[in-house]
């Protein structure tokens, strides 16, 4: 599965990265919204794991800005410490929410939830 990491804190980014490389999973890493949106018309991901605060383009106005643009579109889930994480999720219709700080096994098991059989 090809999957976009949104996150502007590199250790974290590089942490999920290696983990899900690790797994099998081709990463392309982008460390804000703007990036982000080359990167996923370019890499065309079947999944987006998205930090919400981030500088140059936050992941509201990414997440609007990605569903703007013809589809098909990768389900998006929200990486966020924030204590409103479902709510923030449920801004930007992301089909699902993990909790920083989260372990791989929670990162591995919300990943496999969307690989394709």
């Amino acid at each position: 599965m090809k999957v976009l990491i949104v996150e502007d804190d590199a250790a974290i980014a590089e942490i999920v990265q290696m983990a899900l490389e690790g797994e099998g999973h081709d990463v392309v890493v982008a460390s804000d919204g703007r990036r982000a949106l080359d990167l996923a018309a370019a890499a065309q991901p079947d999944l987006i794991l998205l930090d919400m605060l981030m500088p140059h383009m936050d992941g509201w106005v990414f997440a609007q800005r990605y569903r703007e643009r013809p589809g098909p579109h990768a389900p998006i889930v929200v990486m966020t410490a924030a204590a409103d994480a479902r709510r923030r999720a449920q801004e930007v219709r992301a089909e699902a929410v993990l909790g920083k700080p989260f372990g791989l096994q929670e990162l591995y098991d919300v990943v496999a939830g969307f690989s394709r059989a």
